[in-house]
């Protein structure tokens, strides 16, 4: 199909998560990004919008870097354009695993590479059955996870997330999953220390009533996503490497969307102070230049995959493409070069105190939470936090919000797979005037919406 004008219809192409319907003749006009600078993106009509989801949590470094990675692109293709890691490898794809493990946290030296989000947790669970199944555990089929956190959505993913209107008309779960509360503070009764031994004794009790020499893995964002930005309390970390350890269990940490940088540090469980056996990774690891996942594995997870006449038996066609190794490598050296990490650190505090002055002078902010470059205010009624039912989360997080945020010339995300929530994820790189936009673009949505909803 043609564009006409300066626009686009969607044609032949199945749009994700979207209800493709809303796009068909007569409906909406379908958003068609052309081009990128610094934080901005521009629409085929000209149209240019701040970035404040980084691509969904993937353009940490923006939309500048294009010519430095174009010519990374062309050397590697023009040197090898493909090797699989089926028992070869090539340059790129060894050094990016000896950058990785150096970088990870202690007692993780292997990488699998896959090409995305999903194909990491499912890798992680198969690499986590062939550690139990060496070790003469082989009953330990079931994970621990948890309510309303999003893992990806193959089956093996899907069985992991918590999100039931995502797995309802698929079927049984391909993994036995039981899921226990998220560190949502809002509203509890607890915080603080308190709020950690509550969800670490649920989690323990849970472990127990499943039988704790039948659960694999327990999996874990250090920040979780869906439910907005839910930050962990006080020693909660420290407490599932605990549990873990205490009934052999392998705890995994899944930064898809938290590494390399969101939350100030290559890996944002590294905030926490907890090492854990596997990590998951994906998006961030090239700024999304080029697609690419990976599985970070601890040494001792690793250790049984390297005995005699034992096959790891999980494989990705594109895992470690040299392309996007090459992009990978290229990332991680621009990390450095422009401190993308001490950029973060140095203005989480600012960013912070921007959104909590903005909840103060508006009575539909609730709540606000998150770390780094990763925050949620959540939606409210009224004074008394009153949440908003189904028909009025309709209204005000797709009838409104979503064409007053495209006015407005800012990408976020209104969600609701928890409570309403308005999100951002900030490019890395973004200054004071970059965040400030943010925060003010936010403030005209937001001040529609108490208007839309008669709040004030």
């Amino acid at each position: 199909m043609s564009p006409q004008a300066g626009t686009y219809a969607q044609g032949s192409a199945l749009l994700h998560f979207t209800r493709n319907g809303n796009f068909g003749p007569g409906g909406q006009e379908l958003m068609v990004l052309e081009r990128g600078e610094g934080a901005y993106v521009f629409d085929t009509q000209g149209n240019r919008y701040l970035d404040g989801l980084s691509s969904l949590f993937c353009a940490q470094i923006g939309y500048s870097f294009g010519e430095e990675m174009g010519a990374v692109a062309a050397a590697q293709l023009q040197r090898l354009a493909f090797n699989t890691m089926w028992g070869t490898a090539h340059p790129s794809a060894l050094e990016l695993a000896d950058r990785l493990a150096a970088l990870a946290p202690d007692g993780i030296d292997r990488v699998f590479f896959t090409s995305g989000g999903s194909e990491s947790v499912e890798a992680a669970w198969k690499i986590a059955r062939q550690y139990h199944v060496a070790n003469g555990e082989p009953q330990r089929l079931k994970a621990i996870a948890r309510n309303i956190a999003y893992h990806g959505v193959t089956l093996g993913a899907l069985a992991l997330t918590g999100v039931p209107a995502y797995k309802e008309q698929f079927g049984p779960p391909a993994i036995h999953t039981r899921h226990v509360s998220n560190t949502n503070a809002f509203r509890s009764e607890l915080s603080g220390e308190q709020l950690t031994a509550k969800l670490l004794s649920e989690l323990e009790d849970a472990i127990i009533e499943e039988g704790p020499d039948t659960v694999a893995v327990i999996v874990a964002e250090p920040v979780q996503n869906a439910g907005g930005c839910l930050v962990p309390p006080p020693g909660y970390w420290e407490g599932l490497r605990r549990i873990a350890d205490r009934y052999g269990i392998l705890l995994h940490a899944d930064e898809v969307i938290t590494g390399f940088g969101r939350l100030g540090e290559y890996f944002g469980v590294s905030r926490y102070g907890v090492s854990p056996d596997l990590i998951t990774v994906a998006k961030g690891l090239t700024s999304a230049y080029a697609p690419m996942g990976a599985v970070l594995v601890a040494e001792r997870v690793a250790a049984p995959l390297y005995e005699d006449r034992r096959t790891l038996m999980h494989g990705v066609t594109f895992g470690g493409h040299p392309l996007s190794a090459a992009i990978a490598l290229k990332n991680l050296e621009i990390f450095e070069r422009e401190r993308v990490l001490e950029n973060v650190r140095a203005r989480e505090a600012g960013l912070r105190a921007r959104l909590e002055q903005l909840a103060q002078e508006l009575q539909i902010i609730g709540d606000v939470r998150g770390a780094g470059f990763f925050w949620a205010v959540e939606l409210v009624k009224d004074e008394d936090n009153t949440r908003f039912d189904a028909d009025e989360r309709e209204r005000l997080l797709r009838g409104y919000m979503v064409p007053a945020l495209q006015r407005a010339g800012l990408i976020a995300r209104a969600d609701d797979r928890g409570d309403s929530v308005l999100q951002i994820a900030p490019p890395l790189i973004a200054d004071e005037d970059v965040l400030d936009e943010i925060v003010e673009k936010m403030r005209e949505v937001l001040v529609g919406a108490q208007h839309e909803l008669a709040l004030t």
